[in-house]
């Protein structure tokens, strides 16, 4: 009975099965949804997606997941994202742009920071996070940080970092394809997926404008007001 009772707790999952009573996002994909443990994008987590250039489909893929939590009244929090995200796109998306926030970090150190801060305040329910080369022991420090928070966690690295050590529990490797969008399970709570998916994502999916947020910030931030995204330094 003992055993049973540890085979039941949300964090142990047989090698051959995929985890369960995960608490999760549904990400409007049902063939994704299918594979992940869940059956969505896992919350209190760090999630990896792999991509090898911007555009190709990696937004879109988050799209039905973030409009319905902003719909439901849910922040989402945007972490240094390399570009001006584009309202009127993140609103035909279903986005509820009040509860979408812009959160511009100067380096590393302040992103990390400024990560931690949104993961434990409570009210985040979704943080996506543009990091220049974490390493495995920032890394560590978002993993610990989404523990302790309902949020779901992304966080978007380049296809070299498959080859290294990450305490994410779920890594996606994105990669456009004709018809959509094709998506590697390289990690996740429970047996390996052979095979790739293919989904029908838009792409290229235009949610983040041509200005890039390297500008002086004062003038970055009064473009995104002026689109309804609220903007924090």
């Amino acid at each position: 009975m003992a055993l049973e009772a540890v085979l039941r707790h949300p964090r142990i999952w047989r090698g051959n099965a995929l985890a369960g009573g995960v608490p999760a996002v549904p990400t409007g994909f049902a063939e994704l949804d299918a594979v992940l443990p869940g059956g969505g994008w896992p919350c209190g987590a760090l999630t990896e997606l792999l991509v090898p250039a911007r555009g190709i489909g990696e937004l879109g893929l988050l799209m039905p997941a973030l409009a319905r939590l902003t719909c439901a009244g849910k922040r989402v929090v945007w972490l240094a994202p390399p570009h001006l995200p584009y309202a009127p796109a993140l609103a035909a998306a279903g986005i509820d742009l009040p509860h979408l926030a812009l959160v511009r970090a100067a380096g590393r150190r302040d992103a990390l920071w400024a990560a931690e801060q949104a993961l434990r305040a409570g009210s985040c329910y979704a943080l996506l996070a543009w990091l220049p080369t974490p390493g495995y022991q920032h890394l560590r420090r978002l993993a610990v940080a989404a523990e302790a928070s309902r949020a779901f966690l992304a966080l978007f690295r380049p296809p070299q970092a498959a080859a290294e050590s990450s305490p994410a529990c779920l890594r996606l490797a994105l990669e456009p394809a004709e018809g959509g969008l094709q998506v590697r399970v390289l990690k996740r709570r429970g047996a390996p997926l052979a095979a790739p998916l293919l989904l029908p994502v838009k792409r290229p999916f235009h949610a983040l404008g041509r200005a890039a947020l390297s500008r002086p910030f004062a003038r970055d931030a009064r473009a995104a007001r002026g689109l309804g995204l609220p903007v924090h330094a």
